[in-house]
């Protein structure tokens, strides 16, 4: 049985896993690092195959990494948390830890692993959406990753849904994400409890009384106990992610939305209402079949599990 190593990169950690043909992970090392040094992460990802590879018989590397990727090249065209800017990734790892090394796209690596080895195994289009601090994804059309010309498909994130709507980190109004992320979740919760009204009370005590303290957790924490204002505002998450699922489907009419990211430890409290707001929209939908919106199960592993596996796929 052959095994990869899958190194999911972030802006201040970065994780390493080795993983068998199954999808399992057989051992698992951590480093920090800095986001402003790509030398400093180079070193850490080194680092962290040289301690697996003291215990395991390894043929290829696979790097999830948080940006644009010229996939072909290996090349992190550029990175909005890493000072990657036209970064040799490939050519620079290779030599240091002397071993095949693919480069991918985080989202889309995490999309490969639910893919494989999660709840979409058994289907050949799929689309996956991570509802972190923003929205991301990836897309798999016919058992293959959706790349785009230069590698930047899947920015779902993105996708504009609201004309001149909430500006966008990315320099647009009206994306997605805006509505849709651990962050709009976050800020509308925050007018909740600033309103000083006993509708937001939970949300106030669990701020410690300051609502600019309030964390989509703890939002997250309170709908699970039953608090109304937490429970709306999770559905109301969810019906802004099932509406832009309708976009979504209209052009690639996938099988199976799979969600992932923090926010889906509220299970149906955020699924059930995607779930409906997606039926409700759906292009044709009383001519086709419901497309099923289901949890992701790797978590937080599933970009190592699935940086790995396409590592082992063109090693």
């Amino acid at each position: 049985m052959t095994l990869t190593i899958g190194v999911d990169v972030g802006g201040t950690k970065i994780a390493a896993g080795v993983v068998d043909e199954e999808g399992r992970l057989l051992e698992v090392t951590r480093r920090e690092t800095s986001a402003t040094d790509p030398e400093k992460i180079e070193t850490s990802i080194a680092d962290a195959v040289r301690e697996l590879r003291q215990h395991h018989d390894v043929t290829a590397i696979g790097v999830a990494a948080a940006g644009f990727v010229d996939t072909d090249n290996g090349i992190v065209l550029f990175a909005p948390n890493i000072a990657w800017r036209d970064e040799p990734l490939r050519a620079d790892l290779g030599p240091r830890v002397g071993l095949p090394v693919v480069v991918e796209n985080d989202a889309n690596a995490a999309a490969w692993g639910e893919f494989r080895f999660g709840p979409a195994r058994d289907v050949d289009d799929m689309v996956l959406i991570t509802v972190g601090t923003g929205l991301g994804g990836g897309v798999v059309v016919d058992g293959r990753l959706l790349r785009g010309h230069v590698g930047v498909a899947g920015e779902l994130g993105h996708v504009r849904m609201v004309p001149d709507g909430i500006r966008c980190g990315c320099g647009n109004r009206g994306c997605w994400e805006q509505y849709a992320s651990g962050n709009a979740l976050q800020r509308e919760a925050r007018t909740v409890a600033s309103s000083e009204s006993p509708y937001g009370a939970r949300l106030r005590e669990l701020a410690s009384g300051d609502p600019d303290r309030l964390l989509g957790r703890m939002v997250t924490e309170a709908a699970m106990e039953g608090d109304a204002a937490a429970v709306e505002l999770l559905g109301d998450l969810g019906r802004w992610l099932g509406e832009g699922m309708a976009q979504i489907a209209a052009v690639l009419d996938p099988a199976l939305f799979v969600v992932g990211g923090g926010v889906v430890e509220a299970g149906d409290l955020l699924i059930e209402p995607a779930r409906v707001a997606l039926g409700r929209t759906l292009t044709a939908r009383t001519h086709r079949p419901d497309i099923p919106v289901v949890p992701a199960t790797l978590g937080n592993e599933a970009g190592m599990i699935g940086a790995a596996d396409l590592a082992r796929g063109r090693s």
